[in-house]
């Protein structure tokens, strides 16, 4: 993970690395310390309590207010809004369609393309070598897994139920990790040692994701990401990581569909290594279908 600040535009003023090079070499090393991991991983700290900072530097959450308030901060809140008028407003997904339909311009055609363009782009992605290698290596976890989740929040959770009837499908117990808050931790409850993790994530280093790699490493899971963002904190944190073009670009829509064509490659992939184990399971789902169908309109 390139751990050098985000940059950003040069009329934006840098509040915090201005503090932060000013000070900074006056803190103890404890404070300094938190100083830096800030200053490294401001994203993250957008989504970080004082406590997850504290366990991600090994101090306590009071040393991080004080490192927070020795470069000039009332508190984490304090930090927090610098940070995020530093960054900028985000693109809602209102701005990305409008964005998107005023550069279509209204033409069937360049819909087509925009979309034909942009499939394109994540299949020569996904044929390069390192993601054939990537696929390879989440391929193998797979055929060995006792179970696979399926981690997708927001538009990825219905992927994340359909990959698991694919899985499902070809012999290989699967279950969806697609919720939030308190049903994303009854999901969660159902993971064991010998289960393996495949997460769809971007760049936001959101508390479900967090929650999530925390426990699948409590346990010793296995986990290969899905991301365009080879550089997140997430992207560190996989065991495999898998980059998938998902377009977006200049504030466009993002496409869903690229992420899809990536799953069924493994779901294949797992099913081709394991012929005999699919066949029998698909020959299964047929039978009951069969059996089903036959007492399907019968009354009791």
């Amino acid at each position: 993970m390139n751990n050098q600040p985000v940059k950003r535009s040069k009329t934006r003023v840098d509040l915090y690395g201005d503090r932060f090079r000013a000070r900074g070499g006056s803190l103890s090393p404890r404070l300094q310390a938190v100083a830096s991991y800030i200053n490294e991983n401001r994203e993250v700290v957008l989504e970080h309590t004082a406590m997850e900072i504290a366990a991600a530097t090994q101090t306590s959450d009071a040393t991080v207010v004080r490192a927070i308030q020795a470069l000039g901060f009332a508190g984490l809140r304090d930090l927090k809004q610098t940070m995020e008028r530093w960054f900028g407003p985000s693109i809602s997904s209102a701005e990305k369609m409008t964005s998107t339909v005023n550069a279509l311009a209204c033409d069937i055609n360049s819909s087509i393309d925009f979309v034909l363009e942009g499939h394109q782009r994540a299949c020569e992605a996904l044929a390069e070598p390192e993601n054939r290698a990537a696929m390879a290596q989440a391929a193998a976890l797979l055929v060995e897994a006792r179970q696979v989740a399926i981690f997708g929040i927001g538009a990825s959770s219905i992927l994340s139920e359909y990959v698991v009837r694919l899985f499902t499908r070809i012999g290989t117990p699967a279950t969806p990790l697609n919720r939030t808050g308190m049903m994303l931790a009854e999901q969660l409850i159902n993971l064991q040692r010998g289960d393996v993790l495949i997460m769809m994530a971007q760049k936001s280093a959101h508390r479900e994701g967090q929650t999530t790699l925390r426990e699948a490493k409590r346990l010793g899971i296995p986990t290969i990401l899905l991301t365009h963002a080879t550089d997140s904190r997430f992207s560190k944190e996989a065991q495999v990581v898998i980059s998938v073009p998902r377009g977006g670009d200049n504030g466009k829509v993002p496409l869903h569909g690229p992420v899809l064509i990536c799953l069924e490659m493994l779901v294949l992939s797992v099913a081709s290594s394991a012929p005999q184990k699919t066949i029998k399971s698909m020959k299964r789902i047929q039978d009951l279908h069969r059996s089903i169908g036959k007492s399907g309109g019968k009354k009791g």
